[in-house]
């Protein structure tokens, strides 16, 4: 599994330096989800046009996953950066670049088994 997060850290990373940083880059395990991981993304980048921002960023997880991982990910989800639960999210976790790691907690109205944050922030055009 931690080979896996190290590959979505490098995504994020990628598409950090390639688009614009990320508000939200996480992988949540949901109670309901039959061990298949949903990746939860925020940017600003995302806001213009969601349907190309999803394109990008499954077409760089396919670059960086091999079939064993990719049959892993259930979906990916845009979370809009004025959502209250992503506000409350941040204030929970606060990481860039790295890995924050938990279990059993409820975020976004759903039970999470386990999640592995990537980068979770504040949005600093909003924080002005």
């Amino acid at each position: 599994m931690m080979e896996m997060i190290d590959k979505f850290r490098e995504i994020e990373s990628s598409l950090s330096q390639e688009k614009g940083e990320f508000n939200l880059f996480a992988l949540f395990l949901r109670e309901d989800s039959a061990n298949k991981w949903d990746l939860l993304v925020s940017a600003d980048w995302i806001v213009g046009n969601k349907s190309d921002s999803l394109q990008i960023i499954a077409k760089k997880i396919q670059e960086y996953l091999d079939k064993k991982d990719l049959v892993n990910l259930s979906r990916i989800v845009l979370i809009e950066d004025d959502n209250p639960a992503l506000e409350a999210f941040h204030r929970a976790i606060s990481v860039e670049h790295g890995s924050a790691e938990i279990q059993e907690s409820t975020f976004f109205g759903l039970h999470i088994k386990h999640a592995f944050i990537i980068t979770s922030r504040k949005n600093t055009a909003e924080a002005r």
